[in-house]
């Protein structure tokens, strides 16, 4: 059996049609056919935060959240790609993640095939003036000047790129392409990461896909908006032009992706193999009032991914589970289903196998995500959210089934339910309290400290 991830960085569930969330503004229709044929899970959740810490996890079966920040892989981990390669498959990485392949960062190890294309976000390929883009067309006059260097780092990578097939993305479903071919003669069983940073900002789809907005707009093109409270630097009109532009970037990965799964097929790959789709984590786009990703954000927009599994020749597809996961489980599945779960044994994450076959339940009735740097923290169970804040705020409870967006905080109303799922979880993970604290307790909390 062969294994192919497939990771679609900062993609949020809600944006991929197959889902069926209200208000999805884009048509996926290359990845709704794949999850036609797989098995959809609703509920697997990234536990340690962001980017470089989400991947540990799911490279290492092991969990970063109480131990670890945004760090190279060590000597001392044991990561997929060494494992799988001792079981004599053929590993191979093809990423433009530009993370993963900065200087010691160690993201190859265990790959006998590793390919790195150039140019995503802050990429350092050229320190040049721009030929083809203007600074001041992508920035407004609210937005701090600290925060310009980032978006002119940014365009340059974007600059002159103007067919889908100029962006790394392409590229790199292309190079994978290219890898699959060759490996066909090897005559092994292999597993392939593909990893592309798209729908990460700075979000500049291809024309051809920067069909969602407003025609009649006339503002900035701000591909890359600042952190903290949105109304500080934007307006209505600027959030809305955003999200079009997140949107055009999630069909454009789609497209990417019928590229690579037109290929996949060709070369036979789709009878013999298990492919899982998923993403590090999702995105908010203003729906609490910021953009980008923060410790404070806890919410839907950031914590709801797809996953998707489609097991080889479409076995057990079109179901949709609900059972919850870990992202630590990935490589524990992917080892039960390749026959060496024993392998597992030294590994915090566990196999959802049983949940994508129907045969058993989750191992979990509760998880939590985190950044390692932050105190908030987010448990959950197929219904809750329980957000636990820092001394002086608030804490948050809202049911996902009845308000998805999370506008309405129960936590007044039902405490219970955040005691019940803080239980669910060892106090190692965050600083013990005894019990929720609601909006009053706050309040008093707060005024206690400044008396």
């Amino acid at each position: 059996m062969n294994l192919i991830v497939l990771m679609l960085d900062s993609m949020r569930q809600d944006h991929l049609s197959c889902y069926g969330w209200d208000g999805c503004p884009v048509k996926t229709p290359n990845l709704d056919a794949l999850a036609a044929e797989g098995v959809m899970l609703d509920n697997v959740y990234p536990e340690g935060l962001p980017t470089i810490p989400v991947r540990t996890d799911l490279f290492t079966g092991q969990s970063t959240l109480t131990n670890r920040t945004w760090q190279p892989l060590a000597p001392t981990d044991v990561p997929a790609a060494r494992i799988f390669r001792r079981e004599k498959y053929l590993t191979a990485l093809v990423a433009d993640t530009y993370h993963l392949f900065k200087p010691n960062m160690n993201f190859h190890d265990g790959f006998e095939i590793f390919h790195w294309i150039r140019g995503a976000e802050y990429d350092s390929l050229t320190a040049g003036p721009l030929k083809h883009l203007r600074l001041e067309d992508h920035v407004n006059a609210r937005i701090p000047k600290e925060w310009h260097g980032n978006v002119l780092a940014a365009l340059r990578c974007l600059d002159g790129r103007v067919e889908p097939e100029d962006y790394p993305c392409w590229k790199t479903m292309e190079t994978a392409l290219s890898v699959l071919d060759d490996a066909r003669a090897a005559k092994r069983p292999l597993f392939l990461w593909i990893d592309t940073f798209q729908n990460h900002e700075p979000w500049c789809p291809p024309a051809k896909f920067d069909t969602f907005g407003d025609p009649s707009y006339s503002g900035a093109k701000i591909v890359l908006p600042p952190g903290g409270p949105a109304e500080a630097w934007g307006s209505e009109p600027e959030f809305r032009r955003i999200l079009s532009l997140y949107a055009g970037e999630a069909a454009y990965v789609d497209h990417c992706v019928g590229h690579l799964l037109k290929g996949l097929k060709q070369m036979g790959y789709l009878e013999d193999s298990l492919i899982v789709v998923l993403s590090d984590h999702g995105h908010p786009l203003c729906d609490h009032g910021k953009f980008l990703k923060g410790p404070d954000r806890m919410y839907n927009e950031l914590l709801k991914v797809p996953f998707i599994v489609r097991l080889p020749g479409g076995a057990k597809g079109g179901r949709r589970v609900s059972g919850l996961g870990r992202f630590p489980d990935l490589l524990p599945t992917l080892l039960d289903f390749a026959g060496f779960a024993g392998n597992t044994r030294c590994m915090c994450g566990r196999s959802l196998r049983p949940v994508i076959e129907g045969t058993g339940p989750s191992p979990y009735t509760a998880t939590v995500s985190g950044f390692f740097v932050g105190v908030d923290r987010a448990f959950r169970d197929e219904r809750y959210s329980y957000v636990m804040r820092p001394p002086g705020q608030a804490d948050e409870l809202y049911d996902l089934i009845a308000d998805p967006r999370e506008r309405v905080n129960l936590i007044n109303q039902a405490p219970e339910i955040g005691r019940r799922l803080q239980s669910q979880i060892g106090t190692i993970y965050f600083s013990a309290r005894s019990k929720p604290r609601g909006v009053q307790g706050g309040m008093e909390v707060a005024h206690t400290a400044v008396g």
